[in-house]
């Protein structure tokens, strides 16, 4: 008796665990799936645009379906402009544009972007990133933040007329966005705010005299057949930030797990899309003197007077900032900091 009593709580036990083990598995397996939309205004053949669709994949692969991703690049389901609105609205689930394209609203990250004279797309993703978690600003809380990542030195590239020196640049219209059309006005040129897809045609068609954007941009949106010239002026470069950003209500029905899963990838995708900036500026830079078109450098002296021109650009910043009650100061020497560190 003793022993039949003990077997039958050792099945009550055990029957109890498989029961336990089949609702956690079913629940599991019958918790919902999701599918994201995701949006990009990179063309699908842009590297930053592939990286971005390889994400999508990596998202669904780890999840185990649970978490699907259409992707939507070169702007079929949002405007460049509008992307950051549009998921914070739920229009997409995910998107990836800059800051710049909706200026004025990331005052704290929006420093970025100043002239600092970025060395390379790796070390101004390092810096968007470590601003980003070392100040946590406001300006992004009505969306999760994936990730955030720059490009390399952001140079000036024109047609029919080389800008050799700041007095170049003088009456010449450039394509530019957020605080790189700033230093544009501040080197003497005029700004034309446009989004990078549609430079090639106001190129062509001379509705613009050059544009402000990193070496990578001559060959993943074409441009060098549309410039003739680039003015290697690393000594201002400045770069663009971007965000990778959800949904806030979509990243909250996500299981936890799962939110656990896509974080991990967005570690990983940080520097590789850093790295890509990199690897597409020499593939731009190639691509640009293959087309027989010119780089034009600049000497010490003429460097200083770039940089002289642009030093008020963050005196405003900080002026801006303490109009809205921040410390622009604080943020500036924190980049200034890790960019030396680093």
């Amino acid at each position: 008796m003793k022993s039949n009593h003990f077997s039958c709580k050792a099945l009550i036990v055990v029957s109890f665990f498989c029961l336990f083990s089949l609702l956690v598995l079913s629940n599991r397996a019958s918790a919902k799936s999701v599918t994201l939309r995701y949006t990009n205004f990179f063309p699908p053949t842009h590297a930053q645009s592939i990286l971005a669709e390889n994400w999508c994949r990596e998202v669904e692969k780890r999840t185990q379906g649970r978490v699907k991703v259409q992707y939507f690049a070169g702007q079929t389901l949002t405007k460049a402009k509008g992307t950051y609105d549009a998921v914070a609205r739920g229009i997409a689930d995910v998107g990836l544009s800059c800051l710049a394209y909706t200026r004025g609203r990331f005052p704290v990250m929006s420093a970025i972007d100043l002239p600092f004279g970025y060395s390379s797309g790796s070390s101004a993703t390092a810096a968007a990133n470590h601003i980003y978690n070392k100040f946590q600003p406001e300006e992004f809380k009505d969306t999760q933040v994936m990730f955030l990542h720059a490009h390399g030195p952001g140079l000036i590239h024109t047609r029919d007329k080389a800008v050799k020196t700041i007095g170049d640049m003088k009456g010449l219209k450039i394509r530019s966005t957020g605080l790189s059309a700033e230093i544009i006005k501040a080197l003497g040129g005029t700004p034309v705010t446009m989004a990078m897809p549609e430079t090639y045609q106001s190129l062509q068609k001379g509705v613009v005299d050059g544009t402000a954007s990193p070496f990578e941009a001559m060959k993943g949106f074409k441009l060098a057949e549309v410039v003739d010239f680039t003015t290697y002026s690393v000594s201002i470069a400045y770069t663009t930030a971007f965000f990778v950003v959800m949904n806030k209500a979509r990243w909250n029905d996500l299981d936890s797990a799962d939110q656990d899963i896509i974080t991990a990838i967005n570690q990983e995708y940080v520097m590789k899309h850093g790295q890509a900036w990199d690897d597409i500026d020499r593939s731009g830079m190639r691509y640009l003197l293959q087309q027989g078109k010119t780089i034009v450098g600049l000497d010490a002296k003429e460097s200083a007077k770039w940089k002289k021109a642009v030093e008020p650009l963050f005196d405003d910043y900080v002026a801006q900032m303490e109009k809205k009650n921040m410390d622009g100061k604080t943020v500036l020497d924190a980049i200034r900091k890790f960019l030396n560190d680093n």
